[in-house]
């Protein structure tokens, strides 16, 4: 490790792995922050931290299990002459999953049942991680991939995911707020979703969309979304100084 950290190529897959790291990690703190909002205030940081530390436990099983990680592109059958490995199946399962979620999460706020007391089943501690739990592999994966694919030492991996997680973790809570304070932020961000799930669906039939396109789409909509933030701010202050006074 000594001798890696006296090697600027070393430092600089490092860095890029990081930044990376953090970019594919920020879908995944936004289905954690949406799913957390749905439990008591009082244990929401608590499982954002959970969230968080399963997710890179995760990451960092499947990095120590590079071997196994190679067996999941292998084919394990074949649909109409077209070969389905593990991998391809953990991606198809989870991005329908993601669909599936996403979608009720803007159905509940757009029909209002979102929250309502008569709710068939409220949401518990353990039903939330399990399902941060569940989506913490497909992300996982896509992030694990993506090292491997870049860097050749193993130890430049494990720190570049540490690092990445460390800074996640450190402004989950500022996310979370930011999303909870703006709801058409939380339609925003499950649109997102939406959009990785179909992308996910896609990677699993072996139709790969360049990730740069991905990215460009969810940051384009993310600064429209804050245009029309500051505008609505500066309508109501306006409203509140035209209030006749009684």
């Amino acid at each position: 490790m000594l001798e890696l950290l006296s090697q600027p190529e070393a430092w600089i897959s490092l860095l890029t792995l990081t930044f990376l790291e953090i970019v594919l990690g920020i879908d995944n703190i936004v289905f954690i922050s949406i799913l957390a909002g749905k439990l008591p205030e009082a244990t929401q940081a608590k499982a954002r931290k959970i969230g968080l530390g399963l997710a890179l436990l995760t990451r960092l099983i499947l990095l120590c299990g590079l071997a196994w990680m190679v067996k999941l592109t292998s084919p394990l059958f074949h649909v109409m002459q077209h070969p389905v490995s593990g991998r391809d199946l953990i991606l198809l399962i989870g991005g329908l999953f993601l669909l599936g979620k996403a979608t009720h999460e803007i159905h509940g706020k757009l029909e209002g049942a979102d929250g309502e007391q008569s709710a068939k089943v409220a949401p518990t501690f353990v039903s939330i991680i399990v399902q941060i739990m569940l989506l913490d592999i497909v992300f996982s994966l896509d992030s694990v991939i993506t090292a491997v694919g870049m860097v050749d030492e193993i130890a430049i991996m494990v720190t570049a995911v540490i690092v990445a997680m460390i800074v996640m973790l450190i402004f989950v809570d500022t996310v979370s707020s930011f999303i909870d304070q703006h709801p058409t932020f939380k339609i925003l961000a499950l649109s997102f979703l939406i959009l990785i799930g179909f992308v996910l669906v896609l990677e699993g039939v072996h139709r790969e969309i360049p990730k740069g396109y991905i990215y460009f789409a969810m940051a384009f909509s993310f600064g429209v979304e804050m245009i029309n933030l500051k505008i609505r701010k500066k309508k109501t202050a306006k409203l509140e100084l035209r209030k006749p006074f009684r």
